[in-house]
């Protein structure tokens, strides 16, 4: 009986982690060699853990329109920086910097930075840089 437990317990503990890592394999969704900026109308802003996201209308790079889905930090995590899920609102113009998902056509982004020019609200500035 002893011996099954265990092996449950291992069982168990190797899913989480396969799960765990799975999860957290940015790369394998976004390219990270890559940043695009899209400036536009923010759409929605999904506050929630694991990630937050922010949908923004913006042009592509031929100049249609579309609704750009950008992956955020959680909730906690933004919390701890100052966002909360009163900072953005639907109808801001916003500017967001990310590494673009691998597939062009799904209009991905994560999070690298990101500016509300009307009031200068930034996130994601290092000391001392400037914004792209």
């Amino acid at each position: 009986m002893k011996r099954i437990s265990i092996i449950l317990v291992l069982v168990t503990v190797s899913a989480a982690a396969v799960t765990a890592y799975a999860h957290h394999s940015f790369p394998s969704t976004y390219d990270e060699g890559k940043k695009v900026t899209v400036e536009g109308k923010l759409v929605q802003f999904l506050w929630r853990n694991p990630h937050s996201f922010v949908h923004v209308m913006a042009p592509d790079d031929k100049g249609e329109m579309q609704r750009w889905a950008v992956e955020w930090g959680g909730a906690g995590q933004l919390g701890e920086q100052g966002v909360t899920r009163e900072t953005l609102k639907p109808g801001d113009t916003v500017k967001v910097t990310g590494n673009p998902g691998r597939n062009p056509e799904d209009h991905r982004l994560r999070m690298i930075t990101l500016v509300r020019p009307s009031d200068g609200f930034a996130w994601g500035q290092k000391k001392g840089e400037a914004f792209e």
